[in-house]
């Protein structure tokens, strides 16, 4: 299959090694991954402030971008339910509604389309740490994506999946929402931070850039509760090329 990668802001600017470890994963598993340069933000910032108008413009030029690639696989929760879930509601009644409903229906997360579009749960990945999954608001609640991930981990060898308990919580970024209310956000990411670090894990393995954010600057100031090295955030798609 032809796979067109869908690289957000964050991955772009600040980790950009998770991008090339997406293409790794999907190069490996025999498909060919192309990048479409021309892409820029999502609109999720714009679309979330109320510039709908701005935000419209971006999606109108993802929908061309991406105009006739197999499938788009973008290693985001959040930005992946900005192109699949909000792009339709951005254009409804205009004349890029079908569009937007195309481009929805080709646009995937990276674990979902690893599990559910292509059905692999095992690439043959060995990472030889305890782990902990943390959950991204957009690709549990709007992708509705909870258990590819933890599917994928469970077939990494030497790897150990413990659960924290707060494993539904947000970790408090939710992008303009950590600007607009620092101090909600700060006592949001101690409740999942300090739930994660509870756990004794060596990694917290995320879907999410800007989770992967948040909670790394929170165990760097904090730590954990028994005073040892805080875990280090990694991407699911570094854990499974064996970054």
């Amino acid at each position: 299959m032809n796979v067109s990668l869908f690289i957000p802001c964050f991955i772009d600017q600040m980790t950009p090694q998770v991008g090339l470890a997406v293409a790794r994963v999907l190069e490996h598993l025999g498909h060919t991954v192309e990048f479409r340069e021309g892409q820029t933000c999502c609109g999720q910032p714009s679309f979330n402030s109320g510039y709908w108008d701005e935000a419209k413009q971006l999606a109108v030029r993802a929908i061309a971008l991406f105009d006739g690639a197999d499938a788009i696989v973008g290693p985001s929760g959040s930005c992946v339910a900005m192109m699949r879930v909000f792009y339709p509601e951005l254009l409804a009644g205009t004349p890029h509604e079908t569009a937007a409903l195309d481009l929805a229906a080709r646009t995937f997360e990276f674990g979902e389309f690893l599990v559910d579009k292509l059905g692999v749960t095992d690439i043959g990945a060995r990472f030889p740490h305890t782990v902990t999954y943390h959950d991204g608001c957009h690709g549990l609640r709007e992708l509705r994506i909870k258990e590819a991930p933890r599917t994928l981990l469970s077939h990494v060898r030497d790897l150990e999946l413990v659960e924290c308990d707060e494993v539904e919580s947000c970790c408090g970024f939710g992008g303009l929402f950590s600007v607009k209310f620092p101090m909600i956000s700060t006592a949001m990411a101690e409740v999942k931070g300090g739930s994660l670090a509870r756990t004794g894990c060596d990694y917290i393995v995320s879907s999410d850039p800007s989770c992967q954010l948040q909670l790394d600057g929170w165990l760097s100031r904090n730590g954990r509760p028994d005073g040892g090295t805080p875990p280090r955030t990694i991407h699911l798609a570094e854990v499974l090329a064996g970054e």
